[in-house]
């Protein structure tokens, strides 16, 4: 768990952005109530409000509607700090932090709706399109299920996609677009019972014929391409591919992160069979260090990502595209290298419920298990284009 200190470091630190200062906070709040969260497989109350009074619901919202318009190295370092906490809480703070960016490609009118209680609404997204999406006059009608929506418990608006007719775009797939649906008009199944990650409560949404108006539909081609409606913010200008799975690794990294220290603190108090200090070992020492530099690696890569998507740090044409997917696919598997050497150690009192480790273990196995964390297919990509491979995207031969 975070130490009281490292809230007022942070706090008191100039320039520090607000939901990195308040992040802490945040990840102390939602280890406290990781029983609460896991036991109703979602988010406590608690955790909940703490999310968006530190400001993930405002970081991505244009300053139009009273949002911070903030950057991606920020939002990385938030997510991290509450990963040492909760994984669940990280992964659903950044989910929601992310999809509000969705918000800055609808028509003003529509962010007028999405944003018209003020900036700090929270959102969930689908990823995947589903349903289906039929025109209608003014707008579309939507029916079908979306599933493993995280956080769709506590959302205020959720972004369902959907395969759309119409235009086609230059990779020569159809249309998708994100259409805002209100809570009120959202039924929710309950289907998330896994082994690991079960507070972000990645439930069913259910959509019975629900009208959106075209003022809360956007294009995944402006997504894309980074063409958002009425704003410059670099937040909303870039284009996705420069961001990818970041969203989704940095939870991980910082579960991973949390594992480490979760196990220094408890190896500082532990003994060996014989009653000999643990921390006295040099195999508790040399596997302590091996995870720890791992974890740091992981950390390294995925911020270096966040500083490329803000525009501090550039990469030669096409880069961005094929190294950010595999620098998440790896960041995700030294955690995951991390995390299960630590757990090793622990030894029988590790698999207790009332040991942190075991939470860490289940739920950084389990995000890891996404696709878009596959190594095969992210090296693939680049290997394809770092070598001027025919057909890759952006290929040219290196020298």
């Amino acid at each position: 768990m975070l130490s009281d200190s490292t809230a007022t470091i942070l706090a008191d630190r100039q320039g520090v952005a607000e939901v990195v200062a308040a992040a802490p906070r945040v990840a102390q709040i939602a280890a406290r109530c990781s029983d609460e969260t896991e036991a109703a497989r979602r988010l406590a109350p608690e955790v909940v409000e703490a999310v968006r009074e530190a400001g993930f619901a405002r970081h991505f919202v244009p300053a139009a509607f009273g949002g911070t318009e903030g950057g991606f190295a920020d939002m990385t370092s938030a997510v991290m700090l509450v990963g040492e906490g909760c994984a669940s809480a990280a992964w659903a703070a950044s989910l929601s932090a992310y999809a509000a960016r969705y918000g800055a490609y609808l028509p003003v009118e529509g962010q007028a709706v999405l944003w018209g209680d003020g900036p700090d609404a929270l959102m969930a997204g689908a990823l995947m399109p589903a349903g289906t999406a039929e025109r209608a006059s003014g707008g579309w009608r939507l029916s079908g299920e979306w599933k493993y929506i995280s956080g769709v418990r506590f959302a205020d608006w959720v972004f369902a996609c959907s395969a759309v007719p119409g235009k086609v775009g230059p990779d020569g797939r159809g249309e998708v677009r994100f259409f805002a649906v209100p809570r009120a008009d959202i039924t929710v199944k309950d289907t998330w019972f896994t082994l690991g990650m079960r507070g972000t409560g990645s439930d069913t949404m259910v959509l019975d014929d629900v009208f959106v108006p075209d003022c809360l539909t956007l294009s995944r081609f402006d997504i894309n391409a980074g063409r958002a409606t009425a704003s410059e913010a670099r937040c909303h200008t870039v284009p996705v591919n420069a961001v990818n799975a970041l969203p989704l690794a940095v939870p991980v990294v910082g579960a991973a992160r949390g594992t480490v220290r979760t196990a220094a603190e408890q190896n500082i108090r532990r003994t060996d069979r014989r009653g000999a200090p643990l921390r006295e070992k040099p195999q508790a020492q040399i596997d302590l260090a091996r995870s720890a530099a791992e974890t740091d690696a992981a950390g390294l890569l995925v911020q270096r990502a966040a500083r490329v998507a803000d525009g501090v740090e550039e990469t030669r044409d096409g880069e961005a595209a094929v190294r950010g997917p595999r620098d998440f696919a790896l960041a995700v598997e030294l955690s995951v290298s991390a995390v299960e050497r630590l757990f090793r150690g622990t030894g029988t009192a590790g698999h207790f419920e009332s040991d942190p480790l075991q939470r860490f273990w289940r739920d950084v196995n389990t995000a890891a298990s996404h696709i878009i964390f596959s190594f095969e297919t992210a090296g693939a990509a680049y290997g394809a284009w770092a070598l001027g491979a025919e057909g890759a995207e952006g290929a040219e031969p290196r020298r």
